[in-house]
């Protein structure tokens, strides 16, 4: 798949997961900036990816893309929209091929040469057959990544499938081993590459006739969506990261009206884009576990350090190297910025003082709790045997605003006094929504 064409599909099932039913096909079309042709069109290879993902399941284990969009709080522990990772820049043929090699590969070992003659052998009719070059480079990717291993005998070279983890351990293993990772992958981040290890295990146990029940012990009510879409990029940004590498994209704004736009490559149908074509020196990415939101933080050559929203970053590509002496230095200095940052705010040093109310009846002091493991560096100081303060030194107030006002009547801002002038306003008028109402209404 294309990367322009990832961008678009990603875009779309952030708007379908966002807004579900809520657009019509119109409306959805133009906040896209795409035509109602293309939306159709996208729509139904979206159903193809997904049919494909699943035509191996049971009609009753099988899903539509209707069905993954209908939300249940205890639904499955599969998230949704996962399935679009699987046909991520894999072409048709690419895939077919790496499949034929894997099952070539499960129960023998082959040289590269009696891998390329059984593809040959199991190639569709309307696909081109591979030659020696296109299987090397095939099995080196492979074992690159881990799918694969090379006998230790001498050439030529001998390759077999990698599970022998796998199937090496018992039943009561594999289970504690699914479970590790099951878990992990829904609560930690980044969990795309959790969730294909969690998929690989599943069949795994299946293939030993383990029982539904089994492979899905804990169910999760999964939250943020885009979370999951954004994770494309993420691996190409710590990839640019790791190598000094510059980064070109166009940014669209989550403000604006437009979530996409598509690259002009006819001249003839040109026109002017939405977005805001940018050039950047990764640096940082951070995640913000409020919002479900990651961040790409960077310095531009014009304006200093910038920030964007990872959801607006569409048609990705690699620039230059810089020098490492200018990358450390670049990386030095917003560390020092992002020093008291709750978030990515680099503004001013604000002192914040709160004072903290004890849950009246007995047992576990959830606030407390709560805040001994979000408060991030702030320090706990014991009050009274119902209230206890709290003081942290942030960049500005807009970022750890949310976090206190999420705490409601067990949190009262003391300083700065501006913060609670602000809070002491939207109370009040919170208040007037719960007014009485005459009866006579």
């Amino acid at each position: 798949m294309a990367r322009e064409s990832f961008d678009k599909e990603i875009q779309f099932l952030r708007m379908l997961a966002l807004a579900g039913g809520a657009y019509s096909r119109q409306q959805f079309a133009e906040r896209l900036g795409i035509s109602v042709h293309t939306f159709d069109k996208t729509l139904r290879y979206l159903k193809e990816i997904m049919s494909t993902v699943y035509q191996r399941l049971p009609r009753d284990q099988g899903k539509e893309l209707s069905e993954g969009l209908r939300y249940n709080y205890y639904e499955s522990a599969d998230p949704l929209l996962l399935f679009l990772f699987r046909a991520k820049s894999l072409k048709e043929s690419e895939s077919i091929r790496l499949s034929l090699i894997l099952t070539t590969l499960q129960l023998q070992s082959l040289t590269a040469m009696e891998v390329m003659d059984a593809c040959s052998g199991s190639m569709p009719d309307d696909f081109s057959l591979p030659d020696e070059k296109t299987i090397r480079g095939d099995l080196k990717y492979l074992e690159e990544i881990g799918v694969i291993v090379r006998s230790e005998s001498g050439r030529p070279y001998r390759y077999k499938a990698a599970n022998d983890l796998v199937t090496q351990l018992s039943d009561e293993e594999l289970i504690d081993l699914f479970d590790f990772v099951d878990i992990m992958a829904n609560t930690q981040v980044p969990s795309v590459q959790g969730y294909l290890l969690r998929d690989n295990l599943k069949k795994a146990l299946r293939q030993r006739s383990m029982d539904a029940t089994v492979t899905e012990p804990f169910l999760y009510k999964y939250h943020y969506h885009s979370r999951i879409l954004d994770e494309a990029h993420l691996y190409t940004i710590f990839q640019a990261i790791r190598q000094r590498r510059k980064l070109r994209f166009l940014y669209l704004s989550p403000k604006r009206t437009k979530s996409y736009s598509s690259k002009n490559t006819n001249p003839l149908f040109e026109r002017e884009t939405e977005g805001v074509a940018e050039m950047l020196l990764p640096l940082r990415v951070v995640y913000d576990h409020q919002y479900g939101r990651w961040y790409l933080i960077g310095h531009n050559s014009r304006q200093g350090i910038m920030k964007f929203r990872m959801e607006g970053l569409t048609q990705i590509e690699e620039g230059d190297t810089v020098p490492e002496e200018e990358f450390s230095h670049k990386l030095a200095n917003l560390e020092e910025q992002l020093r008291h940052s709750w978030v990515t705010d680099t503004g001013r040093s604000v002192r914040v003082v709160a004072r903290f109310y004890n849950p009246d009846r007995s047992g576990a002091n959830f606030v407390k709790e709560r805040v001994l493991s979000q408060g991030q560096w702030g320090t706990i100081t014991e009050e009274t045997d119902s209230t206890f303060l709290y003081e942290i030194t942030v960049n500005g107030i807009f970022e750890i605003k949310p976090w206190l006002r999420s705490f409601g009547s067990s949190c009262e801002v003391i300083e700065p006094a501006s913060l609670r002038r602000e809070f002491i306003a939207e109370w009040k008028e919170i208040q007037t929504y719960y007014e009485p109402l005459r009866e006579d209404l």
